[in-house]
């Protein structure tokens, strides 16, 4: 089989509503290297890079409940930074950069799951054509 390894994907293909942060971004522990209280934090196997994770609920109205909050995995050498809140709104849009996913199969369900991973995360772009076209807003040339 061709496809090797994480799949290259683009925001919009992931979340074409967009997201938001529900939870800190915290760095991912390593709980096979952990041990007698030391605690060992997960690097990617490629790259050597830190592994850090943030919880975002999917803004897609028609997604199930149980499944409208995922965990995103981030690749990076430092803590990656929220966008700042925005004002009036509970949750803080995001948006991630250079994505990709992986298929496994759940543990606790035997069922395909997901595994999302990026470079990167940063405040949405404003009025996206790709999201404008989405949401039936005519796009000015």
């Amino acid at each position: 089989m061709a496809i090797q390894g994480p799949i290259p994907i683009s925001f919009e293909q992931v979340f074409p509503h967009g997201c938001y942060i529900v939870g800190e971004v915290e760095q991912v522990k390593d709980f096979d290297a952990s041990n007698n209280g030391r605690t060992v934090y997960a690097k990617d196997k490629n790259t050597g890079e830190l592994i850090w994770q943030v919880a975002v609920m999917d803004a897609d109205p028609t997604v199930k409940a149980g499944q409208k909050t995922v965990s995103v995995k981030i690749l990076s050498p430092v803590q990656p930074v929220p966008p700042a809140a925005l004002p009036g709104l509970p949750f803080v849009p995001v948006e991630f950069d250079a994505m990709t996913v992986t298929a496994y199969v759940g543990q606790n369900t035997g069922r395909l799951a997901w595994s999302i991973r990026a470079r990167a995360m940063r405040a949405p772009r404003t009025a996206a054509p790709a999201r404008q076209a989405a949401a039936g807003k005519e796009v000015a040339a």
